[in-house]
């Protein structure tokens, strides 16, 4: 069963939290980051934005340890509180296109996470885990939940509404054409509700944050070994959100290529054709509407390729995966490409309009040919989760896309 508890949030007041969370800072381009930054100086962006501050510094350590100076700055300003007791919160989020996420803020366990009871699907760089480590370790907070996933309970969907009813505050904000409502659930009826529901809940999924989950198990194990605490530290959880299965949504994440590894591009559909079935699909964009069918776009022409049945391999669920069937039968042995996370020659693109990118994309000559891959289902990601298995990188494009600065939770 999954531990998942309440814990004490530091979250804007309440006409600081429309201008407070920010979206992932890596998705921010410069001018927007810079417009956003003058614009809106209680932004969660002015805490971790430090480049511009005089105590700068190119040493890692120390610009954490401005992070951490600017964060509690915020905090003595009155800009972010901190609840008194431990509570759960309910978030909702509707985007434009009217498709509604709603969860649980909590933290979860780093015993479950060691224990494989929250599973994942991706594999992690070392690198990334310690960087991160170092930064939690230093400022000692954590604003950028991890997002898991379970399959659909309703004792946990039962509990989560009736604590929308009896929740002791309620705000609701606007960001970028999508509304957010925040419940506060600290009265110890609800709140133990919510506790039992999910101690039923067998098994967690990360969905997204493999890393951030990573880091803090690192950081947990690294503070035992420190502290010599037997005691149930903050430190062993993490912040993450819990939505169900259902509610999850996978898109699509496809490649583009700068060039054709030497060839023509007729040597190359030459070479395609020894492992897939080429059908011609004309000029307009072609999405792949099954499992297993590879839309392509080359020199103005979209085309489908699907995988011979002399090809095809019933084997483990990482093998039927649409990614791993390009990567093993096209980009490396013809294209060369056998890193996908580091080679430069290769580009993703994602989202409702990927097909219309892909083909502006390659038509304006940055890039010489284009693939859209079918997305995987919620269920997939759990199977390969399940058998201990990792997705090729770059497999899925998982929302919601969660803000930083909604919750914060300290240790």
């Amino acid at each position: 069963m999954a531990k998942i508890n309440p814990f004490q949030a530091v979250r804007p007041t309440k006409k600081n939290a429309r201008n407070f969370s920010s979206r992932s800072y890596k998705t921010y381009s410069k001018i927007e980051l810079n417009k956003e930054l003058k614009e809106n100086p209680t932004s969660f962006l002015s805490i971790i934005n430090i480049k511009k501050d005089p105590s700068f510094s190119s040493e890692k350590s120390k610009r954490y340890e401005l992070v951490k100076k600017r964060y509690e700055a915020f905090k003595t300003s009155n800009i972010l509180i901190k609840d008194a007791i431990p509570s759960y919160y309910i978030y909702e989020t509707v985007q434009a296109n009217g498709h509604l996420f709603c969860g649980v803020i909590a933290t979860a366990s780093v015993e479950d996470y060691e224990a494989q009871i929250i599973k994942k699907h991706e594999a992690t760089i070392a690198k990334r885990e310690t960087t991160f480590k170092n930064y939690l370790k230093t400022v000692r907070f954590n604003a950028a939940p991890v997002l898991l996933t379970y399959k659909d309970d309703l004792t946990v969907e039962n509990s989560i509404q009736n604590a929308k009813k009896k929740a002791s505050e309620f705000n609701s904000w606007t960001t970028e054409n999508e509304t957010h409502k925040l419940w506060c659930v600290d009265d110890a009826e609800t709140v133990q509700r919510i506790h039992n529901a999910f101690q039923n809940v067998s098994v967690l999924y990360i969905a997204d944050g493999h890393h951030r989950s990573a880091s803090s198990a690192l950081l947990a194990r690294e503070l035992k070994s420190e502290e010599l605490t037997t005691t149930d530290a903050s430190y062993n959880y993490f912040l993450s959100y819990l939505i169900p299965e259902s509610q999850l949504k996978i898109y699509d994440y496809n490649r583009v290529i700068t060039d054709l590894n030497g060839l023509s591009s007729k040597a190359f559909l030459e070479k395609i054709s020894v492992d897939f079935e080429i059908e011609n699909k004309g000029n307009e964009p072609y999405k792949s509407s099954k499992r297993h069918e590879i839309s392509m776009y080359l020199e103005g022409i979209f085309y489908s390729l699907s995988l011979r049945a002399t090809k095809q391999k019933n084997q483990s669920a990482i093998d039927q995966l649409d990614a791993h069937i390009l990567q093993t039968h096209l980009l490396e042995p013809i294209l060369g490409i056998t890193n996908v996370r580091t080679n430069s020659r290769i580009g993703y693109i994602y989202g409702a309009d990927s097909l219309e990118q892909i083909k502006a994309t390659v038509d304006c000559e940055n890039h010489r040919v284009g693939f859209g891959l079918f997305p995987i289902e919620v269920r997939e990601l759990m199977d390969i989760a399940d058998s201990n298995a990792v997705m090729p990188p770059k497999s899925t494009y998982i929302y919601p896309k969660l803000r930083s600065g909604i919750t914060i939770y300290e240790f």
